[in-house]
């Protein structure tokens, strides 16, 4: 259920804080924990191990982008969604988001409602794989690293079949393309390549990088 989820709130603005704060719980929310500097906030991160941060972007001590790549680099928040909350709306203030990992970006002002809708689908987003789960045909073993289309072996390469797995694992949120970096476009055109019509699940976000939907 997602009232069972546990969600930290970094914002500055102690009014917007309680906002989210009394909007959360009084929507059933059962572990809600605020801070309101940004290197408080990635430290209660490590600590909570939170399923969804609810994250500023203007910070003291942190900005927001910095603490959402190191969320993405500790391997213990792996599974932990942001959701990125600011008032700055320009398009390369959303592109930096999403390349340091965001799963979605709502800005100020915000409705309580639409916010607390967008809360819980990049909640239901992303689940990790779970062995044996049938993904429109497709079956990952990470174990044996084999991956099964419809029963048959995919040929895949180390890199590819790492590739798949983060894709699939995290479908819904979108995978930022170093902007130097070309292995990851061959990747994604090997893999559309040996997985044909399934290969279609596998979306191009232009100028970011790439997204899984199932």
């Amino acid at each position: 259920m997602d009232e069972l989820a546990k969600i930290l709130i970094v914002e500055d603005d102690s009014t917007i804080r309680m906002l989210l704060e009394m909007a959360l719980m009084g929507a059933g929310f059962r572990e809600v924990k605020s801070s309101s500097r940004g290197d408080d906030g990635l430290a209660e991160a490590r600590r909570m191990k939170p399923d969804l941060v609810l994250l500023d972007l203007m910070l003291p001590g942190l900005d927001g982008f910095t603490i959402a790549k190191r969320i993405r680099e500790t391997p213990e928040l792996a599974a932990t969604k942001i959701i990125m909350l600011t008032a700055r709306t320009q398009n390369e203030d959303i592109v930096r988001g999403l390349e340091c990992g965001a799963d979605d970006y709502v800005t100020k002002p915000f409705d309580r409602l639409v916010l607390l809708a967008r809360v819980r689908a990049v909640l239901r987003r992303g689940l990790p794989l779970t062995e044996g789960v049938d993904f429109d045909g497709l079956k990952i073993d990470e174990t044996n690293l084999v991956a099964t289309l419809k029963g048959k072996p995919v040929e895949l390469t180390g890199g590819e079949f790492k590739l798949l797995v983060k894709l699939v694992a995290h479908r819904g949120r979108v995978f930022a393309r170093p902007a130097d970096e070309r292995t990851v476009d061959v990747q994604v055109a090997n893999l559309r390549k040996k997985l044909g019509k399934w290969g279609d699940h596998i979306e191009t976000i232009r100028g970011v990088g790439y997204r899984v939907k199932i």
